[in-house]
C-alpha cells in the first residue's frame, strides 16, 4: 500500500484507509500552535489510551471503529509495533470546526467573566 498520509496535525497524523481513517497520536509537542523541537517519549501512547478510556467510559455512539491495528494492512512506512497504543481506526466524517483548549485554573479577568 503506498502512503496515504491526508493530515498531518500539530500532534497526530491520519491516514486514509480507504473506508476509515488511521489516527495517530505522535510524541510531537505542540504549544500556541508552534510544534517545538523536542518530543516526550510515549506522549501519543498515553494521550490515546486516555482518549480510548473516556470513548468507553461513557459509551455513547463515537467515531472510534478500533484501537487494535493488528488486522490491516497499513500505509508504506508504519507498522505494528509502533502503532501500539497510539493508533486508532476510525469512521470518516464531516469536521466540526470547533477548538476547545481546557486550562488547569482561571486567573484574572477569565475567573472575572
Amino acid at each position: 500500500m503506498s502512503s496515504t498520509l491526508v493530515r498531518e496535525g500539530k500532534v497526530r497524523n491520519v491516514y486514509d484507509l480507504g473506508d476509515h481513517y488511521l489516527m495517530v497520536a505522535t510524541d510531537r509537542i505542540s504549544a500556541f500552535d508552534w510544534i517545538l523541537p523536542t518530543r516526550i517519549p510515549d506522549k501519543g501512547r498515553v494521550l490515546n489510551l486516555i482518549s480510548k478510556f473516556w470513548f468507553e467510559y461513557f459509551d455513547v455512539p463515537n467515531h472510534v471503529v478500533s484501537t487494535d491495528t493488528t488486522g490491516i494492512e497499513l500505509p508504506e512506512g508504519l507498522n505494528h509495533d509502533d502503532l501500539a497504543g497510539r493508533s486508532m481506526i476510525v469512521k470518516k466524517c464531516e469536521v466540526v470546526p470547533v477548538e476547545c483548549v481546557v486550562r488547569g485554573y482561571l486567573v484574572g479577568s477569565g475567573w472575572k467573566d
